[in-house]
């Protein structure tokens, strides 16, 4: 599936998100961001934020930023913004594998449900981890194959299908985790059928060089 593909997808589902994956994907956003603990002060950048579900749950003592490629998605957030008056969320249209920030521009980079509904995963892990600060975290709610293999079996086999509504079902935590420079810190899963993963990881990629040594 490509960029221009997943856009109209999502775009398409912006009218109708909140109804169909509010209620559904709540419990699970409110727990990943909560047991963040961020701290005052703490530059956050989400990935994919979508239509902001996630925003009312930062603390308003940090700056959040949210990216999306959907202007149809970012107009939804922008609306949930204005009505919970979160002053400290800014939102950008960004593709997420291709993001324009500077190398270590945030403390924390968060991508909930997305690293499975785009293009090229590792493009994405790639950035996320280019622009998070060196001892950062990098958390994933997402979901992820199953461990037992019968049901991981079947996830890998409808997602083809699964690709054609805009998401894949065959990735697990490994697959998305192997050859980075993070260290898993904690993997929890979040809601009752055990489906939804929070994954956070330490950036432990070497420090910036100091700009003042040049």
């Amino acid at each position: 599936m490509d960029l221009r593909k997943i856009e109209r997808v999502y775009t398409g589902y912006a009218r109708v998100y909140n109804r169909v994956f509010g209620t559904i994907f709540q419990r699970s956003r409110q727990a990943a961001i909560h047991d963040l603990n961020v701290k005052p002060g703490e530059h956050v950048l989400e990935v994919g934020v979508g239509t902001g579900l996630c925003l009312p749950f930062y603390p308003r003592h940090c700056s959040i930023t949210g990216i999306d490629l959907s202007d149809g998605m970012l107009e939804k957030a922008r609306d949930l913004v204005r009505t919970h008056q979160l002053s400290h969320v800014k939102l950008m249209r960004m593709d997420a594998g291709d993001m324009k920030f500077p190398d270590g521009s945030f403390d924390t980079v968060v991508a909930a449900y997305v690293i499975t509904a785009v293009p090229d995963y590792r493009k994405v892990m790639s950035e996320m981890i280019r622009v998070c600060r060196p001892g950062g975290r990098i958390v994933l709610l997402n979901h992820f194959t199953h461990d037992t293999k019968l049901i991981a079996a079947f996830e890998k086999a409808i997602s083809p299908l699964c690709k054609h509504i805009g998401f894949r079902t065959d990735l697990s935590v490994a697959d998305v985790l192997d050859g980075w420079p993070i260290v898993m810190q904690r993997h929890e899963k979040v809601n009752p059928l055990q489906m939804w993963h929070v994954v956070e990881c330490i950036n432990v990629k070497p420090p910036l060089p100091d700009p003042s040594n040049r």
